[in-house]
């Protein structure tokens, strides 16, 4: 089973795209790569993924068509049967879909997404899942934050983190900690 890529230019940079095109009914994504660290999409071209081919689909264009237009602004909502959520474990396919659940312009704590799943005390696993999701921005992993309201970590770069929870409309204060009233306890 070969791997296909399509990229995205946008303001951060281009994003990756990967998927199988023998998946069925349609292809599934696989891995967004975002841009930021540009030694580990070669490296992870070069190896999990090498052999990988740009390629075009329907599908995977009007996905990369909707993304486009949720880092232009536009409130969109990322259908997670799109995504190959079974290469995941158990585990973090519960965080996954946990942190899919989080609105637009709120956000939540690892410690409070761990609670939601059913694991109270583990902050620090969700806090690992959601730093190895292999769909940033379509699971929306920007929206979890440490207890503080400080960002945490995000694939992308906290710069690009702070930028896509601003534009969902969530504040933060002078200290990067989001503010309050957008937290979801």
């Amino acid at each position: 089973m070969g791997y296909r890529y399509q990229s995205l230019s946008s303001r951060f940079g281009d994003i990756l795209l990967l998927w199988q095109a023998e998946d069925e009914p349609h292809p599934l994504v696989r891995r967004i790569l975002l841009p930021g660290d540009t030694e580990h999409v070669e490296l992870l071209l070069r190896t999990v993924y090498a052999g990988a081919t740009p390629d075009s689909d329907p599908d995977i264009a009007a996905l990369l068509a909707d993304l486009e237009r949720y880092l232009s602004g536009e409130p969109i909502t990322f259908d997670p049967s799109r995504l190959a959520l079974q290469d995941c474990l158990p585990f973090q396919r519960l965080a996954l879909l946990a942190e899919h659940a989080i609105p637009r312009g709120r956000v939540s704590t690892y410690g409070e997404l761990a609670k939601r799943i059913g694991h109270p005390g583990a902050a620090r696993a969700v806090g690992t899942a959601l730093a190895r999701n292999p769909f940033p921005i379509l699971i929306p992993c920007h929206r979890a934050v440490r207890a503080d309201g400080r960002l945490g970590g995000f694939a992308g770069g906290l710069e690009m983190k702070r930028i896509l929870l601003e534009m969902e409309g969530v504040r933060l204060d002078d200290e990067a900690r989001v503010l309050p009233e957008f937290i979801d306890h």
